[in-house]
C-alpha cells in the first residue's frame, strides 16, 4: 500500500508541475500553444484555462490525499 501511494504521489507531483507551468501568466504562457490564445467573449479566461484549473485542483486534491495517507500509514504501522 505504501509503495502504491508513493508511486501515485510521484506521478501526480510531476503532472501537477506540468499543469501549473501550462497556466497562462501575466504575459501569456505555454497554454497559448494549445489554443489558449483565443479569448472567450463571455469571460476573462478561456476554456483551456478553465480546464487547466480543474485538472490542477483535482491533482492537488489527490496529492494532498496521498500525503495524508502516507502519514497515517507511517504513524500507525
Amino acid at each position: 500500500m505504501t509503495l502504491a501511494l508513493q508511486i501515485v504521489l510521484v506521478v501526480v507531483s510531476i503532472l501537477m508541475t506540468v499543469f501549473v507551468l501550462l497556466h497562462k501568466g501575466k504575459g501569456g504562457g505555454l497554454s497559448s500553444l494549445f489554443g489558449g490564445g483565443m479569448q472567450s467573449n463571455l469571460s476573462g479566461s478561456t476554456v483551456v484555462e478553465k480546464n487547466l484549473d480543474r485538472v490542477t485542483i483535482l491533482l492537488a486534491i489527490v496529492w494532498i490525499a496521498c500525503i495524508v495517507g502516507l502519514n497515517l500509514i507511517q504513524a500507525y504501522v
